[in-house]
């Protein structure tokens, strides 16, 4: 389950929607009403936008006639409106607590904006460093934003635990040179057999070493 029994991190890194909050109903209607105006089925379309930055999301269907920061604009807006659902992952407000701030960011595809507002609705914990949608020339898979959350925190991304939901996010976690824990609350069809996952933070707890840095324990 673990990354390595007993394997000590300098920080951990968390990706935010599915990851520490349930989001997922939430960013569906938005985003389905959205691919239904554009003529995109949104069974098929949905599963591809989690993880990735709105503008990067929409350039990437190639729509013509169709501004990809204008369109990412009023989505984020309309997420901003709807935080119906929107709670933390089992266990993830405790767990959260328990890391030193100064050991831990938050690494999102969300917008600033966007990101403070599911935190609250939440009930979590505004982390002291975050790397937001708008920090990034280029969003996940790029490990751009990992790269900068493991500077902010002062350590380097190889000393790092990153913990993500979706397979854009494993791989920018991994690019990154971190290593990397999946969780599997939000559902996702994922396809990552090489990397250890847990679904929720319920039976675990960081602890936090002699030596300062920071392992993952079963709770007693």
């Amino acid at each position: 389950m673990f990354p390595e029994p007993g394997k000590k991190f300098a920080a951990f890194l968390f990706d935010m929607d599915g990851t520490i909050l349930s989001s997922t109903a939430a960013a569906e209607r938005v985003w389905g009403a959205w691919a239904e105006r554009h003529g995109l089925d949104p069974v098929k379309f949905l599963p591809t936008m989690h993880g990735k930055r709105g503008v990067d999301t929409i350039r990437q269907l190639g729509l013509p006639g169709v501004d990809p920061e204008a369109e990412a604009e009023k989505i984020t807006q309309a997420e901003i409106e709807d935080v119906e659902g929107v709670v933390a992952i089992p266990g993830a407000a405790d767990f959260l607590a328990a890391l030193p701030p100064e050991r831990w960011a938050i690494v999102t595809s969300s917008t600033k904006v966007l990101a403070l507002r599911r935190l609250g609705a939440a009930g979590l914990t505004v982390p002291r460093y975050m790397v937001t949608s708008e920090d990034v020339s280029v969003g996940k898979p790029n490990p751009q934003g990992y790269i900068l959350g493991a500077e902010k925190v002062g350590v380097a991304a190889s000393q790092c635990l990153v913990f993500e939901d979706v397979e854009a996010g494993v791989q920018a976690g991994a690019a990154a040179g971190a290593s990397v824990m999946v969780i599997t609350a939000a559902g996702h069809d994922l396809h990552l057999p090489d990397y250890p996952s847990i679904n929720d933070y319920m039976s675990v707890e960081p602890s936090i070493n002699g030596d300062g840095l920071i392992s993952i324990v079963q709770k007693k």
